[in-house]
């Protein structure tokens, strides 16, 4: 559930309503509900029926500081997958004993700024990721700890490109003999300690059994970790668990934590999860003007370098007009951006009442929204606004034509 509904025909976010935030701050704009954003990450947190759980943030989600910062002050560690992400979270002073570092590409700079803040894991990916991270830990006389990530060959996901837990995919290592040598290594390793084992299966998950089958296989990995003398502290199962779109009816976060404890339920391990997309997409909204209306074509101000998700998985966003007024002259569009190509849609067929100038709301923008927008076209990026209860405040600004050029210089002839 989440705090945007309309009240006399006008959409609010909590107790603000959008027309004013849009007419303060322009379009377009994301807008978060920090009510919301609480909701749903405690949707996790209390779940657990012990302090057996750990609940860390996907930050590729939703990575801006203010966003973050409600997530720690409710208990919330964090998943990162980049020395940015890590520099974020380090920002907003999260405990790094709650952090974990996943990802396939860590570069030396990222995994020695991991180490000397003192993650709690890094998850790792391969044989070769462990060497380097060996090398690192060594060159700095201290140890560091790791967990190996392994694909459980469970096929689960919302799109092929979302899907990561088989085998070939990028993700993970796939054989378990090349698991246990990895493990073997580093129970003979002076700077490296073995902390716990971890998987992800995939995104918009809409169903329980995957999970379970993960688990399992988790656990039957970890009995044969323990059984070469590893202690290992934590299971890490990911996150992925899908959200509603478009109608869809996904588990509730309570459902999830509920089957992986019994799964688990003789292990003493601490279960870890790295959700994001539940937390944060129906947390936010895009709010979009409409410019010109042509045909059946809606043509609005934001386009796809600042939404990309329909552009690049098809995906389908429901989009209300903040003005529910006019509901009876319905008809079916196609919202457009103004970008040079023929991918730069919002949606298609879709039905709701529109006319110029009018304001809509993308809906279940929070999660790969503002991460994914670029600059293309020379596009400035838009201004996310937080709302909390009756206030609302900007929380990064809509970037200007001379921010697009802040980085860049003409060399002299």
């Amino acid at each position: 559930m989440d705090y945007f509904e309309y009240k006399n025909n006008e959409l609010f976010c909590e107790e603000v309503n959008l027309k004013e935030i849009s007419k303060n701050v322009g379009t377009p704009a994301y807008i978060y509900s920090k009510k919301t954003l609480e909701r749903h990450a405690n949707a996790y947190l209390r779940s657990f029926s012990s302090t057996k759980g750990l609940v860390c943030f996907s930050v590729k989600s939703l990575s801006n500081l203010s966003a973050l910062n409600v997530l720690k002050n409710i208990g919330c560690g964090f998943d990162i997958v980049s020395g940015g992400e890590l520099h974020r979270v380090l920002k907003i002073k999260a405990d790094p004993n709650k952090i974990i570092f996943s990802g396939v590409g860590k570069s030396e700079e990222e995994i020695e700024y991991g180490i000397r803040n003192k993650i709690l894991s890094f998850n790792i990916e391969s044989g070769s990721e462990l060497l380097r991270i060996e090398k690192i830990a060594s060159m700095l006389k201290v140890s560091a700890s790791i967990s190996i990530r392994f694909n459980p060959e469970v096929d689960s996901g919302g799109h092929d490109y979302i899907t990561t837990g088989r085998k070939g995919d990028k993700f993970g290592i796939s054989s378990l003999e090349e698991v246990m040598q990895i493990a073997d290594y580093a129970k003979r390793s002076k700077h490296i300690n073995m902390v716990g084992i971890a998987c992800h299966i995939g995104s918009q998950i809409l169903n329980l059994e995957s999970y379970k089958a993960a688990a399992k296989k988790t656990v039957e990995l970890a009995e044969r970790i323990n059984a070469i003398g590893i202690e290992l502290k934590f299971l890490d199962m990911g996150g992925g668990l899908g959200v509603p779109y478009n109608g869809e009816t996904p588990p509730d976060p309570s459902d999830l934590v509920k089957a992986l404890e019994s799964a688990m339920s003789d292990r003493k391990e601490k279960i870890v999860l790295e959700p994001g997309r539940t937390i944060s997409a129906n947390a936010g909204v895009l709010l979009t003007s409409i410019e010109y209306i042509k045909d059946d074509f809606l043509i609005v101000d934001a386009a796809m370098n600042d939404l990309l998700r329909p552009s690049l998985y098809g995906a389908e966003h429901d989009v209300w007009n903040i003005n529910n007024a006019q509901s009876a002259n319905a008809k079916n569009w196609n919202i457009v951006g103004p970008i040079c190509e023929s991918s730069d849609f919002i949606r298609k067929n879709i039905t709701l009442s529109a006319k110029e100038s009018d304001v809509l709301a993308v809906k279940t923008a929070g999660a790969y929204g503002f991460v994914m927008s670029s600059n293309y076209n020379s596009r400035p990026r838009c201004a996310e606004v937080l709302v909390d209860g009756d206030g609302f405040k900007i929380i990064k600004k809509r970037e200007s034509y001379s921010d697009l050029l802040n980085l860049e210089e003409v060399p002299n002839d």
